[in-house]
């Protein structure tokens, strides 16, 4: 792996056994594979980034656990994840909800979406913004932590996930977030 925040010393990393959705240059759906093909290829996918705020207007901000496979102990300024095999963005980013933060039957706002293609990723983002105070269940095996930054704040921080970082970028960028509260 050469993430940049990989270390040696960290533990295995756990690749889920699950197919993809893999899209063209053009974010036309064109096949599937499993995930590990698809981080080994560096096909082009889609995911989802749902940006989660309180509120105070602050952001969720999670800390991964060392054994995702991608930015091990990394901070994501929004749940999300990989959108499945003929799975629609919007339920994708509902499921990576529910099963990383707990949160449902909430309404979550398209914000629109946007290109990753950094280090080596080839991502459509689809970016969703959901209010939430009510209590989190962090899914153990992604989440080890969460707390909650302004904007800028959370913008700032060091390890901050490269796509997520742009994800929030974009939100503020087209006015649908405050920087600050």
């Amino acid at each position: 792996m050469t993430d940049a925040l990989r270390d040696e010393t960290l533990p295995t990393p756990h690749v889920a056994r699950e197919r993809i959705q893999l899209v063209d240059a053009c974010n036309r759906p064109c096949g599937s594979a499993w995930r590990a093909a698809m981080r080994r290829f560096r096909f082009w996918h889609r995911a989802t980034y749902i940006v989660v705020r309180n509120a105070r207007g602050e952001i969720c901000v999670q800390r991964r656990t060392l054994t995702k496979e991608v930015f091990p102990g990394g901070l994501d300024l929004a749940a999300g994840g990989v959108v499945g095999a003929g799975e629609a963005e919007h339920l994708a980013a509902r499921r990576e909800l529910a099963e990383e933060l707990g949160i449902r039957g909430v309404p979550l706002r398209p914000a629109g979406g946007f290109v990753h293609t950094e280090g080596g990723h080839h991502i459509f983002g689809s970016l969703f913004v959901v209010d939430h105070d009510g209590p989190l269940v962090l899914q153990a095996e992604e989440v080890a932590e969460v707390f909650w930054r302004p904007p800028a704040e959370a913008l700032a921080l060091s390890g901050v996930t490269p796509d997520t970082r742009q994800a929030l970028q974009e939100l503020l960028d087209a006015g649908l977030l405050e920087a600050t509260p």
